[in-house]
């Protein structure tokens, strides 16, 4: 089987083994990126598309013959246009939980970085306020313990528990959202109890249409001014201009955001004007330790074999 696989920048920085892929396919080709238009000339040839984030749709899909399999390096699969792939007999598979340890770990690096306020405290240095101090200590920039803190978790899947687990070995208490308007089931409270009660709240959910600008004004208005808000999962999740208002305002404590709703920010954003205060934003890379990125490639290996013994693993389609 050919396989190519487009956008292969979006996984390896030159630090990635492609000998699993190379192994479960006659002949790989490896594109660094490509640009929508060049496509349909790269696949012509594939039984089998990789991707992370390249729109494959009808039209890419008609042109590749001998398609037979997409796999992408990704968990969503909302580039794929999955009705097209049902209709042509393509099958599609993704990977899944492949990059736990390393969300977890910065959902905590950006957790942590804002509650010491270790910005203001490089500021401070760099302003030889140190130096001049008359003590050994500065207290510029009051913090808490996260012992008994309250981490809320919106989205208890794989990372939600994860990432749970991890604030317990902290000493902080946990509470599980249940979904904006549902009944609570057993271990979780009302959304609107996670709102109030948190000092910290970390987003995990899918994007859907029922999610979508979930944290807008009328959420981050029930928030304790104290609160940090942590997003590793849909920048769409968030109001991005409603959140900088209330940074500005000072009606929440401070934001840790790794995903915006449109990446790359071509277009700006409201998020990326380094004047707001308590904000820290990553290019989405909370997923991209090398060992997440190598599981990847290990995973979609896994897909195309089991594909070529006819075992349905990771199939979305």
């Amino acid at each position: 089987m050919r396989g190519v696989f487009l956008d292969f920048a979006t996984v390896s920085n030159d630090d990635i083994d492609t000998a699993p892929l190379e192994r479960a396919l006659d002949n790989l080709q490896l594109h660094d990126v490509t640009a929508a238009v060049r496509i349909a000339e790269r696949v012509r040839d594939a039984d089998v598309i990789l991707t992370n984030k390249c729109h494959i749709g009808a039209a890419e899909m008609d042109a590749a013959p001998e398609l037979k399999l997409i796999t992408l390096a990704a968990t969503g699969f909302n580039n794929i246009d999955v009705a097209a792939a049902r209709e042509r007999d393509i099958a599609v598979t993704n990977i899944r939980a492949y990059c736990t340890p390393a969300v977890v770990q910065h959902v905590f690096t950006l957790l942590l970085a804002l509650n010491q306020n270790l910005d203001g405290y490089r500021r401070l240095l760099a302003d030889s306020a140190w130096k001049q101090a008359p003590q050994f200590t500065l207290l510029d920039y009051p913090f808490h313990e996260l012992a008994e803190r309250t981490l809320g978790i919106v989205g208890y899947g794989e990372l939600g528990r994860a990432v749970a687990h991890v604030a317990q070995a902290f000493g902080m208490h946990v509470l599980v959202a249940e979904h904006q308007g549902r009944e609570p089931r057993a271990g979780r409270v009302p959304f609107e109890t996670v709102l109030r009660e948190s000092d910290a709240i970390s987003l995990h959910c899918p994007l859907t249409p029922e999610t979508e600008k979930l944290i807008d004004a009328d959420t981050l208005s029930k928030m304790k001014p104290s609160a940090i808000l942590i997003n590793t999962a849909r920048g769409a999740i968030i109001d991005e201009a409603a959140l900088a208002r209330a940074l500005r305002d000072g009606e929440i404590g401070g934001a840790g955001i790794d995903v915006l709703s449109q990446e790359p920010p071509i277009d700006g954003n409201p998020l990326l004007d380094a004047t707001i205060p308590n904000l820290i934003v990553t290019p989405h890379i909370a997923w991209a330790a090398a060992e997440s990125r190598q599981r990847a490639i290990n995973q979609m290996a896994e897909c195309i074999g089991a594909f070529r013994r006819g075992e349905a693993f990771n199939r979305v389609v």
